[in-house]
């Protein structure tokens, strides 16, 4: 991370370097800087002019005076008076530059400048001053802005190895501190992928124990029946039946686990699919459970459409929708009617699926689409494995539709399933 953090600030410094000698490059060649040395000059020829009129006029004190004043000054200029004799000296001395001859009370006087030619630095020292200036001030800027862009992506590069570790509950968007960049919204995001990772590492320890306690509970019996077998084997025959019925039911669990694991991996193949008329395996799937529970006079009633023809898995909506219905025949009192009705909704065809069961609490309504989470939480003594509303949910989400459940004010659970029309 360092090497993109000094590769980021020599990027930057060297920009800004760059073009702060670019700009001073195009002053100098322009004359936008300002001439030093002749700025000194005009000072030194001024300084001169006024020492030459005040010593005609006002005489040496006060010249003497002046030129004291002017070489204290912040740019000083030194001038030097000398008498160099008669008015006659006047007229045959020669006059240099910064040079006058003034006759005075009888008397010719010489005034004078010190050298003024300008070493190198102390004619550039006003440009190397800002210019040095600029560069510490671009050191300063491109360091700032490589730790502004390299500490998020500091944290990011934490976070990920903390996750490659298996520390899903690493979260990285408090220590990042802005509010609406785009760097925020990749931190954003990290927090949503960790969190996501976690979830379905819950669920997956989860689905392990469960189906371990699935699976555990039938090979006890299985185990308890062939220990009584070998303590009696005339008991065979009364324990064949149950034996079959043990392993029945863990060939319906593997079965079921398979079917969800099909239907929740990431890469699956597309659906084998048949145009059928989805009324047709309503009608079919409501007679069966019509038929279960005449043993307790629970009555399932189907009102809707006459006919929905589309494309779609036979097999896996057929049992999708048996899952639910299977469901409300089961946890409905005797005596009890479900309805099953069908309806167009804008670009959907609706399946609602309502009982006259106990209804569930409001605070699990999407709990019971996770797996294993069974019908033991309604109190009501039905036995299952918790798969079943899983696959359902799964099966048509692969079908682009989606299943919810709804508490009715009038009681039971309102199962609503939906598919594209």
């Amino acid at each position: 991370m360092r090497k993109l953090f000094w590769r980021i600030f020599a990027i930057v410094w060297l920009t800004m370097a760059i073009s702060i000698a670019l700009l001073f490059a195009i002053s100098s060649v322009f004359g936008l800087l300002p001439p030093v040395q002749e700025l000194r000059d005009q000072r030194t020829s001024l300084a001169i002019e006024t020492a030459t009129r005040l010593l005609a006029t006002n005489g040496v004190d006060a010249t003497q005076q002046f030129l004291s004043a002017v070489a204290q000054t912040p740019s000083p200029v030194h001038l030097n008076l000398t008498a160099i004799g008669g008015p006659m000296e006047c007229s045959i001395k020669a006059i240099g530059k910064f040079e006058r001859h003034v006759v005075n009370a009888g008397h010719c006087f010489q005034l004078s400048a010190e050298a003024t030619e300008m070493d190198f630095l102390s004619r550039n020292l006003p440009k190397l001053v800002p210019w040095t200036s600029a560069m510490f001030a671009a050191a300063f800027a491109a360091y700032w802005l490589a730790q502004y862009l390299t500490r998020p992506v500091e944290q990011l590069k934490r976070g990920l190895r903390a996750l490659a570790q298996g520390q899903f509950d690493v979260r990285i968007g408090n220590k990042i501190d802005r509010k609406r960049d785009e760097i925020a919204a990749l931190a954003h995001d990290f927090d949503v992928t960790a969190a996501r990772l976690q979830e379905f590492q819950d669920v997956q320890q989860g689905l392990f124990h469960d189906i371990s306690h699935e699976l555990r509970s039938p090979l006890s019996r299985l185990q308890a029946a062939i220990g009584l077998l070998k303590k009696n084997p005339s008991r065979l025959d009364a324990m064949t039946e149950r034996l079959e019925r043990e392993i029945a039911r863990m060939d319906d669990l593997v079965g079921e686990v398979l079917t969800l694991a099909r239907l929740t991996a990431t890469e699956t193949p597309p659906l084998e699919q048949q145009t059928l008329d989805l009324v047709d395996l309503l009608r079919e799937i409501v007679d069966d459970c019509a038929f279960e529970g005449a043993a307790r006079n629970v009555c399932v009633v189907y009102n809707g459409a006459e006919s929905f023809v589309t494309s779609l898995n036979g097999e896996l909506i057929y049992r999708a929708i048996e899952n639910v219905v299977r469901n409300a025949v089961k946890y409905s009192p005797s005596n009890a009617r479900v309805i099953v009705n069908t309806e167009r909704e804008y670009e959907a065809f609706v399946i609602t699926v309502a009982d006259q069961g106990p209804g569930i609490p409001k605070d699990i309504l999407d709990v019971i689409f996770q797996p294993f989470r069974r019908g033991s939480i309604l109190s009501t003594g039905v036995v299952g494995f918790g798969l079943g509303l899983a696959i359902t949910k799964h099966a048509f989400a692969r079908h682009g539709g989606q299943v919810q459940a709804e508490l009715p004010s009038e009681g039971g659970l309102l199962m609503r399933m939906s598919l594209p029309a």
